[in-house]
């Protein structure tokens, strides 16, 4: 199993939502965060005062797929946050020990 993290614009979470449910995906978990990379920010005025926000508003994508869909699930996550600009984001893939469904107690990939 393996746990995709997604660090997208807040504007393409509903293409990134609607793509991954075309293609079946029947769960995630969204987080607004805050943060900077290559972008370090922009700058912008506020009644006539110029200064620098440093943390760039996101939104993060949380799945949890088997192996075997991993690179469906994140050509799909690429393919739908693109807008070929700088901030795009970032997707992260990290493998999974176990998954366990706290209501019925079913572990592994049936959890999912």
């Amino acid at each position: 199993m393996k746990k995709i993290e997604a660090i997208i614009k807040p504007f393409k979470l509903d293409d990134v939502k609607q793509a991954l449910s075309d293609i079946g995906l029947q769960g995630m978990t969204i987080t607004e965060v805050k943060g900077y990379g290559r972008q370090k920010g922009h700058k912008e005025i506020y009644r006539g005062a110029e200064y620098l926000v440093d943390f760039i508003p996101k939104i993060k994508i949380e799945i949890v797929v088997a192996a075997d869909r991993l690179n469906e699930v994140v050509e799909t996550i690429q393919k739908s946050a693109n807008t070929g600009k700088i901030g795009d984001g970032k997707i992260f893939v990290m493998s999974l020990e176990e998954v366990i469904r706290v209501r019925t107690g079913e572990t592994g990939v049936e959890a999912i």
